[in-house]
């Protein structure tokens, strides 16, 4: 396959993908008006991105594409809905940036509470503060919450406890036995959870669902004097209505990402937010580790192999399942050319959509396979009597999902 890498990505995942026997084209500058030139240049398979953006022109220009990586977690580069038009997979890494995310988060945390960053300015600038500066509150015994439960949540969760933090969350799908196994105390809605913590991580992805989720009401429920930490996406807080609550002096902010960041590694970038006492930031830093890359190019080389070897996704995220079949036909039958496309053609007669489908075959010289096909209907007497009266049918079964 033909491999298009947009961004940057380990020297050991290039070697492992090129030695799987994959033409590897790699132009980690390549940027979001740049990407449909590259992609029209060749027919590629394959995209391989990590913050470039996914434009429907991209999709156009790549005409052979049939899967596109997001080397991380979060999808909201990709136009998920010009992929699915065209029949492109779109995969990601699901968790495995999680401990770096985690660990700039809680940097933050201990930033802002210690205010290391004003500190080492004002040393830097020639000025001994110790008065100033030596009146950290600590984190011993105060309680963190977390918006979402994710991986990042739970690995941030870990290093809370190692300091000896009560640690609370807030999430629609929380694992509640994983909760209670870990000694995390699970708020039955957000405002309780903002409420009742001194420092809330936010940690859910962005959609039109979770935009804006920590605005200005929200923000006026936190307690004066606590820190927000946002290593997210942008656009799940506010950042218009968490400026107007630094700069009244209520909260402090730990920031990672924002509603405007430049797409781009290099960018002029004119945020009042960073301009603000009481806020800390990075450029969306929190998955950039060595230790993150390595982990999320093997998890790109699996999804590769997966696809190049069986045609599977792994971690596909822009497949339809509102439209669940309800019916399973499982079709016994010889393993021989046509028969397959037989029992297709006589789905197909009777009018009946397939929702997915898997063939296996069994062992011996004379084998036989077996067809397991999902729809959405009820299959009919009469398409079970078409099946079953074909000569290279063994048999029919019929069951409800």
């Amino acid at each position: 396959m033909r491999i298009l890498i947009a961004d940057k990505f380990s020297e050991r995942g290039l070697e492992l993908l090129r030695g799987l026997g994959h033409d590897v084209t790699y132009e980690p500058g390549c940027g979001a008006d740049q990407l449909p030139t590259a992609l029209a240049r060749s027919r590629f398979d394959v995209l391989v991105v990590r913050s470039t953006i996914v434009s429907e022109a991209a999709f156009a220009a790549g005409a052979a594409l049939s899967l596109v990586i997001r080397a991380g977690a979060g999808v909201n580069n990709i136009d998920l809905e010009a992929a699915s038009r065209r029949g492109v997979f779109v995969s990601n890494c699901p968790g495995k940036n999680a401990i770096a995310v985690a660990e700039l988060a809680f940097g933050l945390i201990v930033a802002l509470d210690r205010r290391i960053g004003e500190a080492s300015h004002e040393l830097q600038s020639g000025r001994w503060n110790k008065k100033k500066y030596g009146k950290g509150q600590g984190l011993y015994g105060r309680r963190l919450g977390l918006v979402g439960y994710g991986a990042i949540a739970r690995e941030l969760a870990t290093r809370a406890r190692a300091f000896g933090m009560q640690v609370a969350v807030y999430s629609r799908s929380v694992d509640r036995e994983h909760a209670d196994a870990h000694k995390v105390q699970v708020c039955e809605t957000l405002d309780e959870l903002l409420r009742t913590s001194e420092i809330v991580s936010v940690h859910v992805p962005y959609r039109e669902s979770t935009r804006h989720l920590i605005g200005a009401r929200e923000l006026a429920l936190l307690p004066d004097g606590a820190l927000l930490i946002h290593t997210a996406r942008g656009g799940v807080v506010d950042d218009r209505a968490l400026a107007e609550a630094v700069a009244a002096g209520r909260i402090r902010a730990g920031l990672d990402v924002f509603e405007d960041e430049p797409a781009d590694g290099e960018a002029p970038f004119d945020s009042p937010l960073c301009k603000l006492v009481g806020v800390y930031a990075t450029p969306h830093i929190g998955a950039s580790t060595g230790q993150a890359e390595e982990a999320i190019a093997a998890e790109t080389v699996r999804i590769v192999r997966e696809f190049a070897e069986r045609g599977a996704v792994p971690n596909v995220v822009n497949l339809d399942t509102r439209h669940e079949g309800h019916f399973t036909l499982v079709v016994r039958h010889l393993d021989q050319v046509g028969v397959l496309a037989s029992i297709l053609a006589s789905l197909r007669k009777h009018q009946l959509n397939v929702q997915n489908m898997s063939n296996v075959v069994f062992k011996g010289a004379q084998g036989a396979a077996s067809a397991t096909i999902v729809v959405e209907n009820e299959p009919s007497a009469e398409l079970l009597d078409d099946l079953r009266s074909h000569e290279a049918v063994l048999g029919v079964d019929l069951r409800s999902i």
